[in-house]
């Protein structure tokens, strides 16, 4: 089951990965909380009809599943918003920050000391991060690398609470239940500050329909799942293979060619990964 979640895990991060290439649509056009609300209420959407039925949902669920909506609300916000003032190297680089916090929140949150392991992964992942972002040549820090900065503590507490509260509970409703969450909330703020008609042209339309079905309906989803049957921290470590997968899927789709660096930064994540694999089989 342990694989199988990990397998599951590597496929969202292909998932995110590609995804990039519709949050930079979004960002072109300078709209971030309605993108995000149409995303996510999408993605709850097409999660409707898989929910099993006769199993009404608990109070204990409906507080988790309030609590993770707000967390992704405030993490999806947050870097989308930053995307419009940085360059998408230096989102990329600071995004992956999260596998550094995950295991320091289990740490202070849990009292679960890190893996001497899980210290030399997280390591060797932000710096291959770095090199898949900078190329070697270093990050011009950019008006809104505090904003992504920000956004990666709550990508990691988001990845907390799913590995330790989501488990509890069915995988499907619980992912609908936080995506409606996020939406709405996304929904509220995007009303009051950005303009409706913004989402009708056609990059946008199809900008959040991939994500939302891809990213949100199918990626989400499945990190759900997931986490039931994965440290927060190993997942992080799995997931952060999106910045590989981003910077694969500008090559492919944009011809955004990878310098000799960049290749080695994808290696050095892989390794960082794999190093959480010889830990898993320790136990």
């Amino acid at each position: 089951m342990r694989l199988k979640a990990d397998l599951t895990l590597f496929a969202v991060a292909i998932i995110w990965g590609t995804a990039f290439i519709a949050q930079d649509v979004a960002g072109q056009y300078r709209i971030a909380y309605l993108f995000n609300a149409a995303s996510f209420l999408l993605g709850a959407l097409i999660l409707v009809p898989f929910i099993p039925r006769g199993n009404p949902l608990s109070t204990g669920q409906w507080k988790w599943m309030g609590i993770a909506g707000i967390v992704l609300f405030v993490a999806a916000a947050l870097q989308q918003v930053g995307i419009f003032y940085t360059k998408v190297a230096n989102a990329g680089f600071l995004t992956s920050l999260y596998t550094v916090f995950t295991p320091f929140l289990l740490w202070i949150s849990f009292r679960e000391r890190p893996h001497w392991l899980d210290a030399i992964a997280v390591t060797a992942a932000v710096g291959g991060a770095y090199l898949l972002s900078s190329a070697g040549q270093g990050l011009e820090f950019q008006e809104g690398d505090g904003l992504i900065f920000l956004g990666a503590v709550f990508w990691a507490l988001h990845f907390v609470i799913l590995g330790k509260f989501a488990s509890r509970y069915e995988s499907v409703s619980f992912a609908a239940g936080q995506f409606l969450v996020c939406g709405l909330l996304n929904l509220i703020v995007g009303l009051v500050l950005e303009t409706p008609a913004q989402l009708t042209t056609l990059p946008m339309l199809g900008a959040i329909v991939y994500r939302g079905l891809m990213s949100v309906g199918l990626g989400y989803t499945l990190q759900v799942w997931g986490q039931n049957h994965t440290p927060p921290t190993d997942a992080a470590l799995i997931l952060s293979l999106e910045s590989v997968f981003a910077a694969l899927a500008g090559w492919l789709i944009l011809s955004q060619y990878l310098t000799p660096l960049q290749i080695v930064g994808c290696a050095v994540i892989f390794t960082a990964v794999m190093l959480t694999q010889f830990k898993s089989l320790g136990r």
